[in-house]
């Protein structure tokens, strides 16, 4: 395996959503993979082929459009996605008038590519592409394959009201940002989603309180980097200096979206994922300690422990610097979760380099970690300028430490908390138990115990009593 994180009762592999229009005839099965935004996209493109007649379904024998949500973020996922349709050919074979279509990063990797690749595929969708879904499934309906893979410096799809059938009714997902500008040298992702550009603030805080209407009690807002959200009246964010005066007087940042939320609706708990360190401001840290309901965790990749790989990476910022970031978020918010992305073996590691991001872990003592070996992808600059020179068993024990260090951590905080009293939101059952509640802190702490009288969505006080390195065992308080 190439590919290893620390899991925990929340495990997020693919999401299959379901949808009931009074009047719609036809069905929709839509998987998805990989990033939050894919599955916030997945709902997104359900609202939007609902008012085309569609219902989802979670049987894909009942399926008349069958769609798969793709992620290009390494070798693996892609691999996912052939086997799965591998699957979505052998039930084509039984129903021939089922047609399927591949949206998000790896059908606008892939492109026409695709079509020539998989035999089984009729329909070719980049994540800037979905309002074109209507006439695209008409084309294919027609027996046409159909495509549309440009991405867009204007799309947000703020208006459009997502079907929040990826939930649990409790916790739902707002996307506030598009596209990324870093250009990370091992990343996909400015490739397959774009330039940035964020939402107009006034449709994040609408959105967030219809939620709250339909009784949702927290919200993540998302973005490939939220940190970089800049609102001064729609258009790409390197395209700010070119904006006027009014507009930069006006202009909104992270920090003051953060606010603006976190004081429009106090009662409801506030996420955001993901941050990139060089963007990631004072001003936010000091918005989460003013704001209760901003929950105290951020999810801060950092990839590399050593300034020689972070440069090689493109990733803006040097150890130290990253280090003082460390020090700020621990003195502003004394009690907030850290959590890492780690990738072993970039090109040209050393095992100094690999020390150094061992060393960094300890420094930090994240909380908990996503850590992979590095893969190359096709169309990245390290693709076309680095050679992927570090051999596959060293990459495969530089993860094994990585992981083995991280989870020493996770369960030195987890032990941490036994003997304290924690708040935690409900999210539902325990993966392992129907007699026990999962849910989660303002840490993004897993909490299990005992059920009562309590219900899905509410917040109750629960007594640490136990741990693992990646839950945390009580009872009521």
């Amino acid at each position: 395996m190439l590919s290893e994180k620390i899991i925990d009762e929340n495990k997020q592999g693919q999401a299959i959503v379901t949808l009931d229009k009074k009047g719609n005839t036809k069905k929709l099965f839509i998987e998805s993979y990989g990033c939050q935004m894919n599955m916030s996209d997945s709902e997104i493109v359900a609202s939007i082929l609902s008012e085309e007649g569609f219902d989802t379904t979670q049987n894909l024998e009942d399926a008349d459009l069958v769609l798969v949500n793709t992620c290009s973020i390494r070798e693996k996922a892609e691999q996912t996605i052939r086997k799965r349709l591998q699957k979505y050919n052998r039930v084509k074979r039984i129903n021939p008038e089922m047609k399927i279509g591949v949206l998000g990063c790896m059908a606008e990797r892939l492109k026409t590519k695709f079509l020539e690749e998989e035999k089984v595929v009729d329909l070719v969708v980049g994540p800037d592409a979905y309002r074109d879904l209507p006439n695209l499934v008409k084309e294919v309906e027609a027996g046409k394959d159909a495509i549309n893979v440009i991405l867009s410096k204007e799309e947000t799809y703020g208006d459009v009201t997502p079907v929040r059938l990826n939930t649990n009714g409790v916790s739902a997902f707002i996307s506030i940002t598009r596209g990324c500008d870093n250009m990370c040298t091992f990343c996909v992702v400015p490739f397959t989603r774009g330039r940035e550009r964020s939402r107009d603030p006034q449709s994040i805080v609408e959105e967030a309180q219809d939620l709250w209407d339909k009784g949702y009690k927290e919200i993540t807002l998302l973005g490939q980097n939220v940190d970089s959200y800049l609102w001064y009246g729609g258009g790409l964010k390197k395209d700010f200096d070119k904006a006027s005066d009014i507009a930069k007087a006006t202009a909104v940042d992270f920090a003051k979206l953060l606010d603006i939320v976190a004081t429009a609706l106090p009662k409801i708990r506030i996420r955001f994922a993901t941050s990139n360190p060089q963007d990631m401001s004072l001003d936010v840290l000091h918005t989460m300690a003013k704001h209760d309901n901003i929950c105290k965790y951020i999810h801060l990749p950092v990839q590399s422990g050593s300034t020689r790989m972070l440069e090689k990476m493109n990733r803006q910022h040097t150890r130290e610097e990253y280090m003082e970031l460390i020090d700020n978020v621990k003195k502003i918010i004394p009690n907030c979760a850290i959590s890492q992305d780690m990738i072993a073996g970039f090109c040209g590691e050393t095992e100094e380099d690999h020390q150094e991001t061992l060393s960094l872990m300890e420094y930090v003592k994240y909380d908990f970690g996503f850590m992979f070996a590095y893969s190359e992808r096709p169309g990245t600059l390290a693709a076309k300028k680095m050679e992927d020179d570090v051999p596959l068993e060293v990459k495969k024990r530089r993860l094994s430490e990585i992981i083995n260090l991280q989870q020493q951590h996770s369960l030195f905080h987890m032990e941490k908390m036994i003997g304290q009293t924690v708040e935690v939101l409900i999210e539902g059952n325990s993966k392992k138990s129907d007699v026990h509640w999962m849910g989660r802190t303002t840490q993004n702490a897993v909490v299990v115990f005992p059920k009562g009288s309590e219900h899905v969505g509410d917040f109750v006080n629960i007594k640490i009593e136990d741990c693992t390195s990646a839950t945390l065992l009580g009872t009521k308080a």
